[in-house]
């Protein structure tokens, strides 16, 4: 486009300084004829509008791959957190329990493209072949409620920290606690909707938590399950005593 301009300009130079001969007389003497130059035309030259080009889309990069992963997880009902095409450490947490409702290897890896076509392809959440039950995962940090042999809730949580480790064993619901009440070992620890399952002294259980921000992607508490509000509220409501709640899996610190 730039030669284009120039070339212009030097054919409007080379016309404008063009050389007109004169005409002879009789008697030898010569006149000049009225100057037959073209009078340049004052309009500048334009130069053509050059449109931006507008790079598409790839729909097969690796964010366009995770969006989708997390838009149909969060749908099928396991939390990603924000689904915004970026595996986070709670959209880990999902893929994890992912990987184990379909009896892959569990593991809290990144999306690979064997999970992603397996979650893409999915058209409903995959049915237990465990009994109805409270099931607490410490490698994912993610708790299952199955109710009517189906996925009911599929939550975060939280387990024992290093040193207050939630002991890996299966107890049963024997006391629910309402509403809140604080700790009996720690100053200004309120637990809220606690469902004891494990008669170890002090006792263990789930519950809520002053504030969602003490359920971290790892493990936080002191030996209970901390759970999600209102999620702990909606389980403490459907859960009688009884109802068996399992612990299981290894946090692996990376």
């Amino acid at each position: 486009m730039l030669s284009f301009v120039l070339a212009g300009c030097a054919d409007v130079a080379a016309s404008e300084t063009q050389a007109t001969m004169p005409t002879p007389k009789a008697g030898g003497t010569t006149t000049s004829p009225p100057s037959t130059t073209p009078t340049p035309s004052a309009k500048p030259t334009v130069k053509p509008t050059v449109k931006p080009t507008t790079k598409p889309k790839n729909p097969h990069n690796a964010q366009y791959y995770a969006l989708k992963v997390e838009q149909k997880l969060e749908k099928l009902g396991y939390p990603v957190g924000d689904a915004d095409g970026k595996i986070t450490v709670r959209a880990r947490q999902a893929l994890c329990a992912w990987r184990e409702t379909q009896g892959l290897p569990i593991s809290r890896k990144g999306l690979t493209l064997d999970d992603a076509y397996s979650v893409i392809n999915a058209t409903a959440k995959p049915t237990p072949s465990r009994a109805d039950g409270i099931y607490v995962n410490k490698t994912c940090q993610i708790m299952y409620q199955i109710v009517g042999k189906q996925y009911k809730r599929i939550v975060w949580i939280s387990t024992g920290a290093p040193g207050y480790d939630t002991p890996n064993r299966t107890g049963k619901v024997w006391r629910k606690w309402a509403g809140a009440h604080e700790s009996s070992l720690y100053d200004d620890a309120y637990m809220y909707d606690s469902l004891y399952f494990l008669k170890d002294r002090p006792g263990i259980a789930l519950h809520g938590s002053r504030v969602n921000s003490l359920i971290k992607p790892y493990p936080a508490s002191h030996r209970c399950v901390r759970v999600l509000r209102p999620a702990i509220h909606q389980i403490f409501d459907e859960t009688p005593i009884g109802t068996t709640v399992s612990v299981y899996g290894k946090f692996v610190w990376s």
